[in-house]
């Protein structure tokens, strides 16, 4: 059985839910600079955290932890099995302290919105009936309100430190993130005892 795991700020929680699960024990250190470990018949695949859906559902990794973020952004074809209950973080709408722009009666005809997340973003303002141009970035999207580039920002927090040292205050949330476990489909099919002894572990871990 190969389950998926995170590297950045997910590893960490995802590598001690499995060893508390029984299912594999591997710590940050052990793995070095390896992205592929086997122990004791499960095989550990250590990946970006956008790429783990894709692995899971083209069947290279039977299992994935993944945040709940990503998954707003690349549905797939996996079942999502689990809240793993760690890596709490909130999506959230931002604007610069001095905005006017707070509730959704003050918002403009059409808002721009610079996010990592455009897919949910998107959603999430038609949703509300509210034109927006959203502004996709891969870099640090707090630069670009302060620049005029857009008037507001789409982003995760987990502490809104990272807003507040820039001068943003939260005027929605959008959706809030944890690690999900995710499941490729022909795996609970044709291997269904390894996986699902694995979920089993890994939901008794976890309290449920």
């Amino acid at each position: 059985m190969s389950i998926a795991v995170p590297t950045g700020a997910l590893m960490p929680g995802a590598l001690r839910l499995l060893a508390r699960a029984g299912v594999a024990r591997l710590s940050g250190e052990e793995l070095g600079r390896q992205l592929l470990v086997d122990r004791a018949g499960v095989r550990v695949i250590l990946v970006r955290p956008a790429d783990v859906p894709a692995y899971v559902d083209h069947g290279a990794a039977d299992l994935g932890i993944v945040g709940k973020d990503i998954l707003w952004e690349t549905p797939g074809a996996h079942y999502e099995l689990v809240d793993l209950r760690f890596g709490g973080c909130q999506l959230v709408l931002a604007v610069p302290l001095a905005s006017k722009l707070n509730g959704a009666e003050t918002w403009p005809p059409q808002l721009r919105v610079a996010t990592k997340y455009p897919r949910t973003a998107t959603a999430w303002f038609e949703s509300r009936g509210q034109a927006v141009e959203v502004v996709q970035l891969h870099g640090s999207v707090e630069l670009a309100p302060q620049v005029g580039l857009v008037d507001a920002i789409v982003d995760l927090t987990a502490t809104g430190r990272t807003l507040r040292e820039n001068g943003l205050r939260v005027t929605a949330t959008l959706g809030a993130s944890t690690a999900r476990l995710i499941a490729n489909q022909a795996s609970l099919k044709t291997r269904t005892d390894a996986v699902q002894a694995a979920v089993g572990r890994l939901r008794e871990a976890v309290g449920l």
